[in-house]
């Protein structure tokens, strides 16, 4: 199976400016997915981006920029779908899937990526997709705010302060990996109708987003 592993990494960002660039453990945060996706089985790796300072990076660090994203698909409205299909437009070879891999996802490995690609061919699913269990956030604890009331949801708990064990495990996506076959992809999708999960742990599900998620990543790096 021939896999194209894309690397989305545009230039803006509100909430920490320059996110894709900002230092994680001496290295660009951009870094810890480029070494991982080199490091695996993936057939080629692409790093999708609007920024010419980011494909600089890219290049130094040995992952290639075919085409640079255009500006209607690089603002906060533009979708990371969007931006895959205009890469694997623009990618000469075909490919059975695409792994989207978000630099915002330090932590996964190259055998976190080489462990899907392996339940893709074993399962014969259409996509894997990549989450982490919620643990003690789980759904059936949430409540909906009224004003300043505490409202319970119809998914509530079956009683107030239900220990987390007898809850059905639920698990979020972690943004680690989304893994789809290209078939599934021109439907404008990661998420096929036969989808896997890949579970991964806390410690390596760390989504940066805000930057309390730079305090956590840090923190796990000094460890």
């Amino acid at each position: 199976m021939k896999v194209l592993g894309i690397i989305p990494a545009r230039g803006g960002s509100k909430a920490i400016p320059r996110k894709n660039l900002i230092t994680l453990g001496k290295r660009p945060l951009l870094a810890w997915t480029c070494e991982a996706a080199k490091q695996s089985n993936l057939d080629r790796v692409v790093v999708s981006t609007d920024s010419d300072e980011i494909a600089e990076c890219a290049r130094s660090l040995g992952v290639e920029v075919p085409v640079m994203r255009p500006s209607h698909l690089s603002g906060d409205s533009a979708s990371t779908i969007d931006a895959v299909i205009h890469m694997l437009e623009h990618c000469d070879e075909d490919y059975e899937a695409i792994m989207v891999l978000q630099p915002t996802s330090p932590f996964r490995t190259s055998v976190d990526i080489n462990n899907c690609l392996s339940l893709l061919i074993s399962t014969r699913a259409d996509s894997v997709i990549s989450v982490v269990e919620v643990g003690g956030h789980h759904p059936a604890r949430m409540k909906f705010l009224e004003g300043d009331r505490l409202v319970d949801p119809p998914f509530v708990e079956e009683y107030e302060n239900q220990p987390r064990q007898e809850l059905r495990r639920m698990y979020i996506r972690n943004g680690a990996i989304y893994l789809t076959r290209s078939s599934v992809l021109k439907r404008r999708t990661f998420k096929g109708l036969d989808c896997v999960a890949y579970v991964m742990p806390p410690e390596r599900s760390v989504n940066i987003d805000v930057p309390f998620d730079v305090i956590v990543a840090e923190a796990l790096v000094s460890r």
